[in-house]
């Protein structure tokens, strides 16, 4: 089966081609640093001729509201026209659990928006919908920081880590389409402010963590329902305490 990963060279992209690889399929990373543009369009066809499946796993490289949202839609817009005309049979998106639930998120918003575009093309799609990776906990404490003190939600997560995403992306990518939304979060919920503490913790970090119900997540206040999964998610494996005593340093 040809699989083409856009965003194939980033983290969760290398990790999802070169498992789909190890099984045998002949899987192709489409990325800017590969010659395929999905804003511009350059390189799509032919990075798609012949494919079965397309996930798009691509990021913005602008989190600024309208930028992140120009990103997704022209990427989207032009990516599912080419799967459309290279007949792809399967299109697999990763997204974030929350999209629907922070409206003063810009980038939050702009995943919305890519979803809808998926959802009304007439390509059959799989969504998966993750909870925030433990590799992006250092991100999450810089956003809330000012000097050495962190302002923090202290409202649930469900982080998870990025293997186990690859994981299930890989899963689906081989399966029928679902043609609807999947959910995958981590095997454990954690206050935001203390998984904050422990981040820092383990990493030598002397910065106070504050927890502040008022501080806000990329633009939006949050509660116990914002970052957690619904009833029935996929559930990865990792555990934070063990990811984090295994976790790159720098």
């Amino acid at each position: 089966m040809k699989i083409v990963v856009v965003g194939g060279t980033g983290l969760i992209g290398s990790n999802v081609l070169n498992r789909l690889r190890l099984d045998g399929h002949e899987v192709v990373a489409a990325s800017p640093g590969t010659g395929v543009n999905t804003v511009t369009g350059r390189g799509l066809a032919q990075a798609l001729s012949g494919a079965q499946v397309v996930i798009d796993v691509a990021n913005s490289p602008s989190f600024e509201d309208q930028a992140v949202l120009d990103f997704f839609e022209t990427s989207s817009r032009n990516l599912l026209a080419a799967e459309a005309e290279a007949g792809v049979e399967h299109h697999v998106a990763l997204s974030v659990v929350g999209t629907d639930r922070l409206p003063h998120s810009g980038y939050f918003r702009a995943k919305l928006a890519q979803e809808i575009l998926i959802e009304g093309s007439r390509i059959p799609y799989t969504i998966l919908r993750s909870t925030q990776f433990f590799e992006f906990i250092g991100s999450i404490i810089e956003s809330g920081t000012e000097g050495d003190i962190a302002r923090l939600s202290p409202a649930l997560m469900q982080p998870i880590a990025a293997d186990d995403v690859a994981i299930a992306l890989a899963d689906l990518a081989v399966g029928a389409p679902v043609n609807g939304i999947v959910e995958i979060a981590g095997p454990d919920c954690f206050p935001l402010d203390e998984i904050a503490r422990k981040f820092l913790t383990a990493r030598g970090d002397k910065r106070q963590v504050i927890a502040d119900v008022h501080a806000r997540y990329f633009g939006s206040e949050l509660n116990d329902r914002s970052l957690v999964a619904g009833m029935t998610p996929r559930r990865g494996w990792t555990r934070f305490q063990n990811w984090l005593s295994r976790a790159p340093r720098g």
